[in-house]
C-alpha cells in the first residue's frame, strides 16, 4: 500500500542535491496543504489510506529530519 504522506515528501528517496532538495519538497507541500493536519492524518487512518505502521514510519522519519534540521543551525 502506497503511503501519501510519504510520497508527498517525495518517497523518501531525494534526488538531485539530496537533502536541500527534500526540504524544497517539504517546504512547498506545506505551503499548499489547507486544513488540520492531525484531523487529516486521523481520517487517514481511519479510512485506511494509510496503516498505524506507515504512520509510525513516518513519524520516525519525521523526527530524524528535525533532527537533522537542528543540527544545521
Amino acid at each position: 500500500m502506497s503511503n501519501p504522506l510519504f510520497n508527498a515528501l517525495g518517497g523518501g528517496m531525494p534526488q538531485g542535491n539530496g537533502p536541500m532538495q527534500m526540504i524544497q519538497q517539504f517546504m512547498q507541500f506545506k505551503q499548499n496543504f489547507k486544513g488540520d493536519p492531525k484531523a487529516e492524518v486521523e481520517k487517514m487512518l481511519q479510512s485506511g489510506k494509510i496503516s498505524q505502521q506507515q504512520l509510525n514510519q513516518v513519524q520516525q522519519m519525521a523526527g530524524q529530519f528535525q533532527h537533522m534540521l537542528k543540527g544545521m543551525k
